[in-house]
């Protein structure tokens, strides 16, 4: 079977929020010698937009939405250990904070942007959701992070990105991390309002974008 097929069956998967099917693509798609990055890329990835463009337009609502995440999830967990099975991790390349600001506890997507971009060699610390400023530079600090990576889905929380932004300036360490933003509200307008060095709109982006940052 070719990998487009592998990849239109993924996202179906994803669209009937149907675990059992996408575990079963993922498996059929690693035996016949697929990447499985690139099907959790091309095609997972994709299937949780469009769910997520659904959910945008008043088409699918918020249980819908949790299911899609959860296959989701379970689908980047067996990738993960694919990935580590068959030794084909990648040189570490740097390290990265991420986490869902604080006042937000929605965390959907952030797993699938840690997963993609641990695939290419590079650390995530993940400090998971709703966690404050403070505790975000602690962490950059302690582990020595090269980019600090924040989620924001609510419109009310956006401000975090900006006092993160602003806290780094103020203890003398904002040229010391590249940071990067995403989430429902976040834009590249509203990066380059706040001074944060880049802006990913989904996972696959985000990887693109942290290697590139990463290459400066």
């Amino acid at each position: 079977m070719s990998k487009e097929t592998y990849i239109k069956e993924a996202i179906e998967s994803i669209m009937e929020y149907n675990e059992g099917k996408a575990l079963d693509v993922m498996k059929r798609a690693v035996a016949d010698g697929c990447d499985p990055v690139e099907i959790l890329s091309e095609g997972f990835s994709a299937g949780i937009r469009e769910v997520g463009d659904l959910f945008g337009k008043g088409r699918v609502f918020l249980p819908e939405l949790m299911l899609a995440a959860e296959v989701m999830q379970k689908i980047s967990a067996y990738v993960d250990k694919e990935v580590a099975a068959n030794g084909d991790a990648a040189e570490k390349k740097g390290t990265m904070i991420l986490a869902t600001v604080q006042g937000d506890v929605h965390d959907i997507g952030k797993g699938i942007v840690a997963s993609l971009i641990k695939t290419q060699g590079i650390e995530i610390i993940d400090l998971g959701r709703d966690v404050s400023i403070d505790d975000i530079i602690a962490a950059a600090e302690k582990y020595d992070a090269d980019i600090i990576g924040t989620s924001a889905l609510l419109t009310t929380t956006l401000g975090e990105q900006k006092k993160l932004e602003e806290v780094l300036r103020e203890k003398g360490l904002r040229d010391k991390y590249k940071t990067i933003l995403g989430g429902a509200p976040a834009t590249q307008r509203w990066a380059d309002r706040i001074g944060a060095d880049a802006y990913a709109e989904d996972a696959a982006e985000g990887v693109n974008k942290v290697l590139a940052l990463l290459a400066k």
